[in-house]
């Protein structure tokens, strides 16, 4: 999910009372609110609604699930930007000029060179180095990277990376790395548009996985993100094919060979990566093994947002139909941005799904129309 960047000029009291919003949008049992404390607090990763809605929740708890929403590890964290504000808080300059540690920056600057041999020196200069971490707060990810974890340029910050990255990287996994860093730089990478206009994904994640990377990890994270080259690159290393890829690469067959062996969380990822992709079949194969088109999408998977926000989003008309006819609600809001998927589908200027959603709207006892309070 994405985060919800704090303004220019953030006021704690209105984050407070954020938080007692978020506690009596719980006890009123909101889907939305569920979903939100689903995403943002650790302790609610895996539970279902109705065990969120019943479990002790505290002020603390709703507070935590805010300042993690915009991007905080916890609300001192958060409290700690609102009231003193430091130069790697500064969301309008690129990461790298938010490092306030000169050897890492010093390092970071040899990296976007493609400088090597210049990197090198400076590791050994600095033996500790490429097990360092950074920290950005105020976003949804990128916030402890290691040194490794540039060579992504995921997020983008100069939109472009050295022809000889590879070598770059071999440089810094020569002077070390944690199994978390090759790990998060994985999905990084495999995720990463810049890489792959840059035509090095590929090579950058064969070079990864030789040095311990787990492949399977960084899967759904390029597929949801739709780099289908990193994918690949990813099954090549490894990586075993599930009913979530074959829903999100459009492999129908695959999709109907692993649907009776897929766990209720596959089949979960499988709607929300078909819908978004537009794989109809693939849809109406899930809708007719059970699959609920009335769920936020998995966390990691576009979680703000149902399948229909999805497909209406990307103008997928045949499979916002199906959706419909299924019973999906025509009302539910995303929790980013508070809209319905008719509002999604205007957004985008998917004037075919737009339509055909406004006309739903507009004639309530029709199939698939809502039948609940908006959420």
């Amino acid at each position: 999910m994405p985060v919800k960047p704090l303004p220019a000029d953030p006021d704690l009291t209105h984050l407070k009372n954020q938080a007692k919003d978020l506690m009596h949008a719980r006890h009123r049992h909101s889907p939305d609110a569920a979903q939100r404390i689903r995403e943002f607090h650790p302790r609610f990763r895996a539970a279902a609604d109705e065990d969120i809605f019943h479990a002790a929740f505290r002020l603390a708890d709703a507070q935590l699930t805010i300042a993690r929403e915009r991007g905080f590890a916890s609300w001192p964290r958060l409290k700690a930007r609102v009231e003193r504000p430091a130069m790697s808080d500064r969301l309008d300059l690129p990461h790298q000029e938010r490092i306030a540690d000169a050897a890492f920056r010093r390092a970071v600057d040899l990296l976007d060179a493609g400088d090597a041999a210049g990197l090198r020196v400076h590791l050994r200069q600095h033996p500790d180095l490429a097990r360092r971490h950074v920290r950005f707060e105020g976003g949804n990810y990128f916030r402890n990277p290691t040194l490794l974890e540039f060579i992504a340029e995921n997020p983008a910050r100069q939109g472009k990376l050295p022809g000889d990255i590879a070598d770059v990287a071999r440089v810094i996994l020569e002077a070390g790395s944690t199994q978390s860093a090759l790990d998060e730089t994985l999905g990084l990478v495999a995720s990463s548009k810049v890489a792959r206009e840059c035509r090095v994904q590929a090579a950058l994640i064969k070079l990864l996985c030789d040095h311990g990377a787990d492949p399977a990890g960084a899967t759904r994270t390029a597929a949801v993100h739709a780099e289908f080259e990193g994918v690949e690159a990813l099954l090549e290393c490894g990586a075993r094919m599930d009913l979530p890829l074959a829903a999100a690469l459009g492999r129908t067959e695959e999709a109907r060979r692993l649907l009776p062996i897929g766990s209720q969380a596959d089949r979960h990822w499988a709607l929300a990566l078909a819908s978004q992709f537009g794989h109809v079949e693939i849809v109406r194969m899930l809708l007719d093994a059970g699959e609920d088109p009335n769920r936020y999408n998995p966390v990691g998977g576009h979680s703000h947002s149902t399948p229909l926000h999805q497909a209406a989003g990307a103008g997928h008309l045949e499979v916002v139909e199906l959706l419909v006819e299924r019973g999906a609600m025509l009302d539910w809001k995303d929790t980013m941005w508070n809209a319905t998927p008719v509002e999604w589908a205007k957004h985008e200027g998917k004037a075919g799904a737009e339509a055909y959603l406004q006309t739903r709207m507009d004639n309530p006892g029709e199939a698939g129309a809502s039948n609940g309070p908006a959420r």
